[in-house]
């Protein structure tokens, strides 16, 4: 299966068309821009894993488009080769630093460039990893429709906040950009554990009685097993580590109250304190079986009431820091939800136009009861 879309950047018109026309013949689809400024429109309007850049380029040259890709941290990876006549191993570490993952040598020659894009599709393909990891929390979501997009919605509140964490390397020096990442690939796993519990308990209309809320908190223990299990036969899988950590303490509470350890403060992995208040926030202010949804003020008002309670102090501070981005992406997924189901337009098409009335420069990738 050939490359989808493969991305040219070049500002010589003749050698875009070179590159082009030898990529076409390989059989790749093929988009082209002529600057750097032109490819990052392109990136956030199409689905592009791949771009051929050039490095000698005005006004924003090849590094620069590449340190500006990994900056945005698009919802998918976006392979980069860089295409120069540059070959002295000090400019091929200076343009890896910056981002791209290979090189091609200027004059290319067809058989190696297709030899480099075969070489990006492997790595490419490890994401298959993070589309696995959706596909079994989504498994654990299906089973209650009125979930909606709680999946999206909560790894995008919890890469928000980590961002904003990062602003503070002496406090949380851990928050580098892989954790980022890895809390955002991992945090669709924090419910797995529900797939284990009776439907009449994790569908009931009303309040749950004592013997259904110890039922329903059996979710965190068998999540955090499964998970465990996963870890013991891939100890190298280092993902699975956080997405165990998270799914076995996003429930705890910063003053030991939570379960089912009855952990506090730092004893409480910082990825599981982040989850607890995304998911939290997501609870109040969405629609479940068993109550209405919560204006975001209110959920606010909750949140401030139980900072140093169910609540890491900082990352509540973290939260009001954010909390213009994190309206904005409640509102963009509430309307995203009723484009579903009006637009008469493919999704490709409508998510953009949605991204933009928020003011987004790019589309998303997309108190609590026991079954939040």
């Amino acid at each position: 299966m050939k490359m989808r879309n493969i991305l040219i950047v070049d500002d010589d018109p003749i050698a875009r068309e070179m590159l082009r026309t030898a990529l076409a013949r390989l059989g790749h689809t093929v988009l082209c821009a002529g600057g750097g400024d032109e490819a990052l429109e392109q990136l956030t309007r199409n689905h592009v894993r791949m771009v051929i850049t050039d490095w000698m380029m005005e006004p924003m040259d090849g590094l620069r488009l590449c340190r500006t890709i990994r900056e945005r941290r698009f919802s998918r990876y976006v392979y980069i080769i860089m295409l120069s006549a540059r070959d002295d191993p000090v400019d091929i570490a200076q343009g890896m630093e910056a981002g791209a993952d290979d090189f091609i040598a200027k004059p290319f020659h067809p058989v190696e460039l297709e030899a480099r894009i075969k070489a990006g599709e492997r790595t490419l393909s490890l994401e298959t990893r993070d589309v696995t990891i959706f596909a079994l929390a989504r498994l654990a979501e299906s089973r209650d429709s009125e979930t909606g997009m709680h999946l999206e919605r909560v790894r995008n509140y919890v890469r928000i906040l980590a961002e904003q964490l990062a602003q503070s390397p002496a406090l949380f020096p851990m928050v580098t950009g892989d954790f980022i990442q890895m809390l955002y690939d991992t945090s669709p796993l924090h419910d797995i554990g529900k797939v284990a519990i009776p439907d009449a308990i994790l569908l009931k209309p009303g309040k749950l009685t004592t013997p259904e809320y110890e039922i329903m908190k059996r979710h965190v223990a068998i999540g955090a097993a499964t998970l465990d299990e996963a870890l013991a036969l891939y100890p190298e899988a280092k993902f699975l580590e956080m997405a165990r950590d998270i799914a076995a303490t996003h429930h705890e509470k910063f003053d030991g109250t939570g379960y089912p350890a009855g952990l506090s403060g730092e004893r409480i992995p910082l990825c599981g304190r982040i989850m607890a208040l995304a998911d939290v926030y997501d609870a109040i202010t969405s629609k479940r079986v068993y109550k209405e949804a919560h204006s975001h003020e209110f959920a606010c008002s909750e949140i401030r009431k139980e900072a140093g309670k169910h609540f890491d102090p900082r990352l509540v501070e973290a939260f009001f820091q954010k909390e213009k981005d994190i309206l904005v992406l409640r509102e963009y997924f509430l309307d995203m939800e009723q484009a579903q189901k009006t637009f008469p337009l493919a999704k490709s098409d409508w998510l953009p136009l949605v991204a933009a009335a928020h003011g987004l420069s790019q589309a998303p990738t997309l108190a609590s009861d026991p079954r939040t």
